[in-house]
């Protein structure tokens, strides 16, 4: 009877590691590479599927203030047809949402290149200014990519691309614009990011 019980505690014993060395296993697991991302619009569904690989520092600051509802509800505030919309940082009474995370260091030098479709980091004049804003590229444009041979090689970071609702986007660029302040071409009636999240969340 000894001999049984102290096997029944041993295999308790081993099933029990097992499970252990699962969940640390788990816990352990790498985040997905390619995470996919719903943006919900007042014009319609725009999804976007990101590249951890190529770039790791601006898919983990885009996909962790997705995650916190950062971008729900804030507009799209500049949108030039044929060329590139961009959101990340406005309200529709135009009041700046502000995040406390770092900017993010530049990664245009990753090989992704600013093409139709890709969705990039948008930034000020300093290259490493990166922080919730955002671009969908309506075209390629060449002259947005990281170049060694300029004086200051900086360009701006690709770190996705739309895998669906492109002609969203494409219909959020014709929309009537106008001058508010210092932003140019801000939609005349707001276009609201309704939510934005991790398909798989969802």
């Amino acid at each position: 009877m000894v001999s049984i019980l102290a096997l029944g505690l041993a295999g308790c014993g081993g099933e029990g590691a097992r499970q252990d060395a699962a969940a640390d296993s788990a816990a352990a697991a790498p985040p997905d590479p390619h995470p996919v991302v719903v943006m919900e619009t007042t014009m319609g569904t725009v999804v976007m599927e990101l590249d951890r690989e190529a770039a790791p520092r601006s898919v983990d600051n885009f996909e962790r203030h997705v995650k916190l509802g950062f971008y729900d509800g804030l507009i799209f505030h500049r949108v030039r047809a044929g060329w590139i919309i961009q959101a990340g940082a406005y309200t529709p009474e135009f009041a700046q949402r502000r995040s406390s995370a770092p900017e993010v260091f530049n990664e245009s030098n990753n090989s992704l290149k600013n093409v139709r479709g890709t969705v990039a980091v948008a930034r000020k004049a300093d290259p490493h200014s990166g922080t919730t804003q955002f671009f969908i590229n309506l075209m390629d444009s060449p002259g947005l990519n990281y170049d060694e041979a300029k004086q200051i090689p900086w360009g701006y970071a690709v770190f996705g691309r739309v895998i669906e609702g492109m002609e969203v986007a494409d219909a959020i660029s014709k929309v009537t614009t106008r001058r508010r302040g210092t932003h140019e071409a801000v939609p005349v009636e707001p276009i609201v990011i309704n939510r934005m999240f991790l398909r798989e969340e969802n």
